[in-house]
């Protein structure tokens, strides 16, 4: 019997890629570390070539497999990926085999923060052109789904996690995009060199005539362009560039070689603040490249109201706005989001499993923007004591979400705004950010029809 490829991890990226495997007349071993429902469709298709679903076992499966495909959530220092390396089995991700089955078009878009408002605009650009386009990665379906039935004329937005760059071998983004770096994922890659290094990858099979767009106001970013084996453009909120995507007295400006074309003033859009200026300019070069008319992003942009609990408008309440923010996963995205409610009187509501990065300079704005802190969750207790230290004189403890919105409701009066932004991840209390945001909207709606019927 020919030699497996051995899929590692049994969520969407993993069934994705086994699924693909099998139907290309590959035996597949789709393997996990514990228990986990799968489709029993897809359980058929893998006994079809001799193919199986394998809880546990580890190393000894390794004598029958000839590759290992990684899912974005299994660390290259796993033992059994380890093992794999020594024995000189090829160990690569889920984002290269989708690029093995794929010949069109690729936007690869990478960053600690804004990845997925990002490629959701540069989606929405893609669409107007004549040819198919998607989105993938990060977002939506695994990357081997959503490439499976694109002709090779169509375009790929993909948004690639740090996780999934770290595993390619080939795969070629004709235009890359790096939208920031600061300190996250730290407990899977130890230092921001091995974070950035992974972040980096994202261009590092370019040839001469691709692009890579970088965000000059980032010094981290900014170091990279020496290393960019295309074409860079900049892109600049803070600069007027000679040649590159900026901002000029409100104006979204490109200006790359016979071209100089302002798309649209920030008073058009419907998303605010700083990081969102940084995502919009990135996206006006993503989709500019890949040959999108300047009427046709100036549309998008205009009519663009945002992604799902990223800063997300969920309703107004006895005159007070609520946001939902739970895609603010660490602290500098809170920070953003905090940056963007230019006139302060917040309440925010933070906290969640814990990341361990610093405090100091998100508690230092939360001390001039924020008129109570609510904290919930395993990292409430170290957030609170980062809170005290930096001055914030109302902090609040809670025990649940519902118990934090409740709070911020019988607390808040105008001019004051309530924020989610919990600078965490999600997993001590919910299954994920999206599960969180949900919670924190669906309770709001009931806030809001309670108090409607008085």
């Amino acid at each position: 019997m020919d030699k497996a490829v051995l899929v590692y991890g049994i969520g969407i990226s993993g069934c994705g890629a086994a699924e693909i495997l099998a139907r290309g007349g590959k035996r597949v071993l789709l393997y996990n570390d514990a228990e986990h429902e799968v489709n029993a469709d897809l359980k058929e298709l893998l006994a079809k070539n001799g193919g199986q679903i394998v809880i546990g076992g580890g190393e000894k499966l390794l004598d029958e497999v000839k590759e290992v495909i990684l899912s974005p959530g299994i660390s290259l220092e796993n033992p059994l990926v380890q093992e794999a390396l020594r024995r000189g089995i090829n160990v690569t991700g889920e984002a290269e085999l989708a690029y093995r089955n794929y010949n069109g078009h690729i936007i690869g878009i990478t960053g600690t923060n804004g990845k997925t408002t990002t490629t959701t605009l540069v989606g929405e650009m893609l669409a107007t052109l004549s040819c198919v386009s998607k989105v993938g990665g990060n977002i939506g379906m695994a990357l081997t789904k959503e490439v499976e039935t694109m002709p090779d004329n169509s375009w790929l937005a993909a948004e690639l996690s740090s996780f999934q760059l770290e595993t390619i071998q080939n795969f070629r983004a004709e235009i890359a995009v790096i939208l920031n770096l600061t300190e996250d994922h730290l407990t899977r890659h130890h230092t921001m060199e091995a974070y950035g290094a992974a972040k980096c990858n994202i261009f590092k099979n370019q040839r001469p005539e691709d692009v890579t767009l970088l965000n000059f106001d980032d010094p981290i970013v900014k170091s990279w362009g020496g290393l960019v084996p295309g074409r860079l453009c900049w892109f600049s909120r803070r600069e007027i560039l000679p040649q590159g995507i900026y901002m000029d007295n409100g104006d979204f400006v490109i200006a790359w070689e016979d071209t100089k074309e302002v798309i649209c003033n920030k008073k058009d859009l419907q998303i605010f603040g700083g990081h969102n200026e940084e995502n919009v300019l990135a996206a006006i070069g993503a989709a500019f490249f890949a040959g999108v008319k300047p009427y046709d992003i100036a549309a998008v942009l205009k009519s663009f109201k945002g992604v799902e609990h990223r800063i997300e408008y969920t309703a107004t309440v006895n005159g007070v706005p609520y946001y939902n923010d739970s895609k603010a996963t660490n602290t500098d995205s809170t920070i953003k989001a905090l940056e963007a409610f230019a006139n302060g009187h917040l309440i925010l509501i933070a906290g969640g499993t814990d990341k361990l990065t610093p405090l100091e300079e998100m508690m230092a704005l939360v001390k001039t923007k924020v008129d109570t802190l609510i904290l919930l969750g395993e990292a409430a207790e170290r957030f609170n004591e980062a809170a005290v230290k930096a001055g914030v004189a109302d902090i609040r403890r809670v025990k649940s979400m519902r118990e934090a919105v409740e709070l911020a409701h019988k607390i808040a009066v105008k001019p004051q705004t309530v924020l989610l932004s919990p600078a965490c991840a999600s997993f001590d209390m919910f299954s994920g950010f999206p599960a969180r945001g949900r919670c924190f909207k669906e309770i709001v709606a009931e806030i809001a029809a309670a108090e409607e019927q008085k």
